[in-house]
């Protein structure tokens, strides 16, 4: 991995100055330790009339792999492999980025006690990059560098150039120039650490909220015009969406605040800080709760069943409401019960209070008489831990034979994990989950459930509902519909059963 920074000089102003500005002298040869690998820089020529800085990054693939990310999962069956072989040690990407940062940390400031009004002044400079991966083509690469002043001279690297009939690779050899009165050095490097990475689209390394600061740092001065902004803050940001909107709303301030001529603090003063009004993130699970009890709320239940309740955490809002007089958790779990006991504090409960609650141990995939005569149940957060060939013993000991006036049914939207940025495409959200549905999948289980047992049913976004891709939580709310009929049609099955029986014993008598 390779990078090359020249300058002209003249006897008052010799090219050799970019030995200072640098801080590397041109008479050596310089190695500095990086996470990754071995930098060298070097000098190919250093006279009064031309001075060129090479930095050559030496990358150790072993390295990358047990400090990078990923760890070695993923789903191609070379994925394994693709960590030790690929082009890391030879394509410009942010592994050069973080070293130009290390090695020319002081440059990149501006800073250089020797010579103070040299790294304040422009200087003429020519950049080569000899292998930089450019997702975008040159396009994208002069779309980037030339609105910060750069004369871009782009050219595709061939894959084997013996073989010119199998065209172009993705990577380009970069050349940029500037002439005198147009950049500094430091700002120039500036450009690199974050257009280089932006062009590879990738990161080595995870990407967390400080590097919003990392970016803002090196493009203040430039970034917050750049037309390209906007693709610029997404990739350098590895496309993770809170953190791309973060810097887009920063830069917005420092736009408003270079256009009003004035400073960026006094135009976000909308936060008092000794009063701190901003609004935090409200959890989902909290949200899925507030939903919940909304809806048996309107459901007018009193007494409340929780199937499936973990480790009480419903039950406990449950208990804080009054209009519930009645609590029943159950749980196939007797760990999960214990714990779901303690949060409760069940054995220091008033009399009054702990009548009101019950907990105990229970199988949904079997009819239970202690299920019924309730008026409403709670699955949430159930039906994806079962595998769905079960899921018919689950509906029928519910809806069949409980026979609640009400039930509710939350699941995962399955569609709104493209928005849930630290979950890998395919995964679902738990590793318990056996199943994970769509809106589509969940609205046609539901449909089917309750046209069998006499329910109507009608469905509730749980969380923000994306336009694209629906709410984080999709809740169903089923209602008895023709509890009548089929109170009638138990009755007389039941006097059936009794004549039948009545006759048995007349005709063995």
């Amino acid at each position: 991995m390779f990078l090359t920074i020249s300058t002209s000089g003249t006897p008052e102003s010799p090219a050799t100055d970019l030995g200072f500005l640098l801080h590397k002298h041109p008479d050596k040869a310089q190695r500095f330790s990086t996470s990754y690998g071995t930098a060298h820089v070097l000098y190919p020529e250093a006279s009064v009339e031309r001075c060129t800085a090479a930095l050559l990054l030496e990358v150790d693939p072993v390295a990358l792999v047990r400090r990078g990310k990923g760890k070695g999962r993923g789903g191609a069956p070379d994925a394994a492999l693709a960590q030790y072989v690929n082009d890391r040690p030879y394509a410009a990407s942010s592994l050069l980025a973080v070293a130009l940062s290390a090695v020319f940390s002081s440059a990149m400031r501006g800073v250089c006690n020797a010579r103070p009004e040299r790294a304040a002044r422009p200087l003429p400079l020519h950049v080569e990059v000899p292998a930089l991966p450019a997702r975008g083509g040159a396009d994208l690469v002069r779309k980037l560098f030339e609105p910060l002043g750069w004369t871009v001279t782009v050219t595709r690297v061939p894959l084997d150039e013996q073989f010119p009939e199998w065209g172009d690779s993705r990577y380009v050899h970069l050349v940029l120039d500037v002439p005198d009165g147009k950049l500094t050095l430091g700002e120039a490097l500036r450009h690199l650490y974050v257009l280089l990475p932006v062009l590879d689209d990738a990161k080595h390394y995870w990407v967390s909220s400080d590097e919003v600061d990392k970016l803002l740092r090196a493009g203040d001065g430039w970034l917050a015009d750049h037309p390209e902004q906007k693709v610029i803050t997404s990739r350098y940001l590895a496309r993770r969406w809170s953190l791309t909107r973060e810097a887009m709303h920063r830069l917005e301030l420092v736009r408003l605040a270079d256009a009003d001529d004035t400073d960026v603090d006094d135009l976000d003063n909308a936060v008092d800080e000794e009063s701190d009004t901003e609004e935090k993130a409200v959890p989902l699970a909290a949200l899925r709760r507030e939903a919940i009890l909304a809806a048996l709320g309107a459901a007018g239940a009193g007494r409340v069943l929780d199937l499936g309740c973990g480790q009480g955490q419903l039950v406990q809002a449950l208990l804080k409401d009054t209009r519930f007089t009645e609590i029943a958790g159950v749980d196939v779990s007797m760990r999960a019960l214990t714990i779901a006991s303690r949060r409760l504090k069940l054995d220091r409960m008033g009399e009054r209070q702990a009548e009101r609650v019950k907990l105990f141990q229970g199988s949904l995939a079997y009819t239970d008489k202690r299920l019924k005569g309730y008026d409403a149940a709670v699955l949430s957060e159930v039906i994806e831990h079962l595998d769905e060939e079960r899921l018919p013993a689950l509906e029928y000991a519910v809806f069949g034979s409980a026979r609640p006036r009400t039930v509710l049914v939350t699941t995962p939207n399955v569609e709104y994990n493209v928005r849930w940025e630290t979950l890998p495409a395919g995964h679902v959200r738990h590793g318990d989950h056996r199943f994970e549905w769509t809106r589509e999948e969940f609205r046609g289980w539901a449909g089917q459930v309750a046209e069998r047992h006499g329910y109507g049913v009608e469905f509730v976004p749980v969380g923000d509902d994306d336009p694209e891709v629906g709410p984080p939580t999709q809740m169903a709310v089923f209602t008895q519909t023709d509890t009548t009929d089929r109170t009638n049609k138990t009755n007389k099955t039941n006097k059936t059963d009794k004549t039948d029986k009545n006759a048995k014993e007349v005709r063995a008598a």
